[in-house]
């Protein structure tokens, strides 16, 4: 299992697998060929049928040094990831002198027909059930056990994430206006905010949480800087949860950079053993692996034993089994900015629910996120990111598409 860097990538949304991926194969693919003249590049399935509401073609068109052609196959899949591609580069006289069948499979990261992740695993064990063992007979905690592993420029690392999340939200909030897209969605987490600030005790935490997770979603649809946790799409969640604990109960730095580490730890075990690709499996792969990191940095603030925090984790995903992906007009924003408002709710309470509990239950985390990958495999590809099913078929303004 890679490092948890390789988990919380910093950049533009909208999306970590239709934006970043595309980017970074871009960049590689132009670093390879520095004497090309011009560059087609043909998107496959998922990122065919709703590249254009993310943006897809203009990221690569920008990144590429030279003239491009962007085809878009949506009726083909390439056989290893539904986010398929095919980079081409011809010389002065049209002639193709490298090709390049590549994969964007989630939170930016690539793989190829060749290759796994080109990133080196450095975490000897990769399931959650197993770090617990190794807890219990050596002692330490969850987040030790990261750092442990970590190389020593992680907290480092970590401080930056966090200080990009806090940026998104602090943005969100000062930012009016309508987002980009066909949809002309208002933003809404300035309102929220206010209303947050005039809200009794008993709904004010809740709807916090609802004001920075749209701000941070809201950015993204923006194209503004977020960090993945795990995907663009779901970058909301669990910066609200953190900034919650650190504007209302004072909560340290140094504690929300342990809290960081442990939901990077949980996001990659969902990245190791199933997919955080809506491509893939859905949405359950990002809303509720995002859940699941959130539910369990929540219950590491609030003091929660490592059974706990496992407990916590496997309850923000366990809920969002069999959550479809499915964009209204291929655009991150209906459902997905709203996902991440109660995405972000769900995580608290998960985390709660586990608090008030010995951390004792019956389907291990472990199991769930193995439900979780079955499940989103059995899903049809029309409710995994290709715009063609679910709420993405009710059109622009509500009503079935004929």
């Amino acid at each position: 299992m890679e490092s948890i860097k390789e988990l919380f990538k910093i950049g533009n949304g909208p999306s970590s697998s239709h934006t970043m991926g595309p980017k970074f194969a871009a960049k590689k693919f132009a670093k390879r060929n520095p004497k090309a003249s011009s560059f087609k590049v043909t998107l496959y399935g998922s990122l065919a049928l709703t590249g254009k509401g993310h943006m897809t073609d203009y990221i690569i068109e920008k990144t590429l040094p030279k003239k491009t052609e962007i085809v878009w196959n949506q009726d083909e899949y390439l056989p290893l990831h539904p986010n398929g591609m095919i980079l081409e580069a011809f010389d002065n006289k049209g002639n193709k002198i490298d090709e390049w069948e590549v994969y964007s499979i989630g939170g930016g990261a690539l793989m190829d027909k060749d290759t796994k992740p080109d990133n080196d695993d450095i975490y000897p064990i990769t399931t959650m059930t197993e770090i617990i063992k190794h807890l219990e007979e050596n002692g330490g905690t969850l987040w030790e056990y990261v750092y442990s592993i970590e190389d020593k420029d992680f907290p480092k690392y970590l401080k930056k994430v966090w200080e990009t999340m806090k940026s998104a939200i602090e943005r969100g909030l000062e930012a009016d206006g309508t987002l980009p897209g066909v949809l002309k969605l208002q933003r809404k987490a300035p309102s929220y905010f206010v209303k947050a600030n005039m809200q009794n005790k008993f709904a004010e935490d809740d709807t916090f949480l609802f004001a920075y997770a749209l701000a941070v979603s809201e950015e993204n649809a923006s194209a503004g800087k977020v960090v993945t946790a795990p995907t663009c799409g779901s970058s909301g969640i669990l910066p609200a949860v953190l900034y919650l604990f650190y504007k209302k109960y004072n909560t340290s730095e140094n504690r929300i950079l342990k809290a960081l580490a442990v939901a990077g730890l949980i996001g990659n075990l969902v990245k190791e053993n199933a997919s955080i690709s809506g491509a893939d499996v859905g949405c359950q792969g990002e809303v509720g692996t995002a859940c699941a990191m959130a539910a369990g940095a929540c219950a590491q603030l609030l003091g929660g034993t490592t059974y706990q925090i496992e407990y916590a984790a496997a309850s923000g995903l366990e809920h969002h089994l069999g959550l479809t992906c499915d964009p209204i007009a291929g655009l991150v924003q209906v459902p997905c900015i709203e996902r991440n408002a109660f995405g972000a709710q769900r995580a608290f309470d998960s985390a709660l629910y586990a608090i008030h509990s010995d951390g004792r239950h019956l389907v291990p985390f472990d199991n769930v996120v193995e439900v979780m990958e079955q499940t989103g495999h059995d899903l049809p590809s029309l409710y995994k990111e290709t715009s063609l099913g679910g709420l993405a078929t009710m059109g622009l303004h509500g009503r079935p598409k004929k």
